[in-house]
C-alpha cells in the first residue's frame, strides 16, 4: 500500500500514515514497509480500517517495553482501543464476547490463574504420547487416502484441534462447526453480521456444553472451570464460556496455521527440512523457535492502549491513544537478529516475540512448542518426498484474517 504522506505530527514533526496491515510483496515475508519504518521511523501513526492513527512500534526492545510497561493497557473497553475489525469491536462493545486476553491485572491475573496449571511445560509434556499418536494415526490416513492432498484439511486442522478438543472436553465430532466458527471470527473482512452469528452461536455451542459438566464433572478444562468456579459462584456461566471460546480458537487456529506454513517454508529449504527431519531433539527444537520467529503468524500486531504518557525513541505517545506492537517486525529487527530473512535453525540466541512478552504473552506457548517439535520431523520422516502438488505461485495466503497462513496446501510424495 502507498504511503500517504501528512503533516502536522506530533511536535511538528512530519510521519507518513499508512494503512495497517500493509500489503506483502513476498508471502514469506512482513511487508517491506515495516523494514523502512524501522529504519526511519519506528514509532509512527499508521491507519486503521476505521480511519483512527493510533502507534505503530516496530523495533524489537520497545516493542518489548510496551508489551511490559503496566502503564500500557490491553483493556479493549479503553477509548482509542485500535480493534482488528468492526465485528470484533461491536461484539465487545455489546458485551457479547470477552477475554481475559484482553484485560488488565488484577482481573486478567485471576482468569488466567484458573487454568495455568493445565498450559504448564510440565503438564503440557504430558500430553506427548497422546500428540504422537494423533500425529501416527493421521499420517497412517494420509497414506491410505488420496494424494495428492490439502494438508491443511488432512494434518494441519485436524491434529491441534483434536489436542485442544481433549484438553478442554469439546467433542471432535464437532469440529466442523467451531472450525468454520473460529474462522470467521478471525476475519477481519467479514461482516459485522455474519461475524456477530458466528460469535452468538458458537457461545451457545459452548453455554450448552458448560452446563452439561456442571450437571456431570468431567476431567477435563470445562468440566474443572465448571465444577471448581462456576459452581461455587467464582465465575459466571457467560465468562467461563468466555475463558472456552478464546482457549477452543486459539488452541489451534495458531498451530494449524503454523503446521501448513512452517512445512511449506521447509520444503522451499530442503537442506534445513532434511536437517530438521534426521536432527535431534536439540536441532528440532531450535528449527520450530527459528521457523516461529521467521513466519509470526499473528501478523497483526498486539494492540494496547496507553494510560499515561510515554517516550520512544523521541516521540511522546499520549495517556489514552492507541498502540499496536508489531511483532512480526519485531522479529525481523536487524539489530537483534543476524540476516532476520534467513531460515537459520541454528541461531545460538532466538529471544522472538511470536508469543508476545510479558505478563499477556500466550499462555498455550508449551503445548505449541509442543506440537509442533513433533509434527515437523513425524511428517518429514514419513513422507520423505513430500513436495507440493501445485506450482508454489498458485498457494493462497490468509491474508484477510488475524492468523496469517495458507488457505489450502496441495501435497504429493
Amino acid at each position: 500500500m502507498a504511503p500517504t504522506t501528512v503533516t502536522a505530527g506530533q511536535d511538528g514533526m512530519s510521519w507518513a500514515e499508512l494503512g495497517y496491515p500493509m500489503a506483502r510483496s513476498c508471502p514469506f515475508d512482513p511487508p517491506a514497509e515495516l523494514a523502512r519504518l524501522r529504519a526511519e521511523n519506528p514509532v509512527s501513526r499508521i491507519r486503521l480500517w476505521d480511519g483512527s492513527s493510533p502507534w505503530l512500534v516496530t523495533r524489537y526492545e520497545d516493542v518489548r517495553r510496551i508489551l511490559s510497561d503496566p502503564t500500557v493497557s490491553a483493556d479493549t473497553d479503553r477509548p482509542n482501543y485500535p480493534f482488528h475489525s468492526e465485528g470484533l469491536r461491536i461484539q465487545r462493545a455489546n458485551s457479547r464476547s470477552f477475554s481475559f486476553f484482553d484485560m488488565d491485572d488484577p482481573d486478567h491475573a485471576r482468569y488466567r490463574k484458573m487454568i495455568t496449571s493445565d498450559f504448564t511445560v510440565r503438564s503440557t509434556e504430558a500430553l506427548r504420547p497422546l500428540v504422537e499418536k494423533l500425529v501416527n494415526e493421521l499420517l497412517d490416513a494420509m497414506e491410505r487416502g488420496p494424494n495428492p492432498v490439502d494438508l491443511v484439511d488432512a494434518f494441519a486442522l485436524p491434529l491441534p484441534s483434536m489436542v485442544i478438543c481433549h484438553m478442554l472436553g469439546v467433542p471432535y465430532t464437532d469440529h466442523d462447526f467451531f472450525q468454520e466458527h473460529s474462522r470467521a471470527l478471525l476475519d477481519t473482512t467479514m461482516d459485522v453480521e455474519s461475524s456477530m452469528r458466528a460469535n452468538d452461536e458458537l457461545r451457545a455451542y459452548l453455554s450448552d456444553l458448560m452446563a452439561k459438566k456442571e450437571a456431570e464433572p468431567t476431567d477435563d478444562i470445562l468440566g474443572r472451570l465448571a465444577q471448581r468456579y462456576v459452581l461455587t459462584g467464582q465465575l459466571g456461566r457467560d465468562e467461563a464460556v468466555s475463558m472456552a471460546l478464546l482457549l477452543l480458537v486459539a488452541g489451534h487456529e495458531t498451530t494449524a496455521n503454523m503446521i501448513g506454513f512452517g512445512t511449506l517454508t521447509l520444503l522451499q529449504h530442503p537442506e534445513r527440512a532434511a536437517e530438521v527431519r534426521d536432527g535431534d531433539t536439540t536441532v528440532v527444537k531450535s528449527a520450530v523457535e527459528e521457523l516461529l520467529r521467521l513466519l509470526t503468524v499473528a501478523h497483526g500486531g498486539l494492540r494496547r492502549t496507553a494510560l499515561e504518557d510515554i517516550e520512544i525513541d523521541g516521540v511522546t505517545i499520549r495517556a489514552g491513544e492507541g498502540i499496536i506492537a508489531a511483532v512480526e517486525s519485531a522479529n525481523r529487527d536487524e539489530t537483534v537478529f543476524e540476516s532476520p530473512g534467513e531460515l537459520d535453525i541454528h541461531r545460538s540466541t532466538n529471544h522472538h516475540v511470536a508469543f508476545g512478552f510479558g505478563v499477556h504473552q500466550c499462555l498455550g506457548q508449551p503445548l505449541a512448542r509442543l506440537e509442533l517439535q513433533i509434527v515437523y520431523p513425524a511428517l518429514l520422516r514419513r513422507l520423505p518426498n513430500l513436495h507440493l502438488a501445485v506450482p508454489l505461485d498458485e498457494i493462497r495466503y490468509r491474508d484477510e484474517t488475524v492468523i496469517y497462513g495458507v488457505q489450502a496446501l496441495p501435497v504429493s510424495w
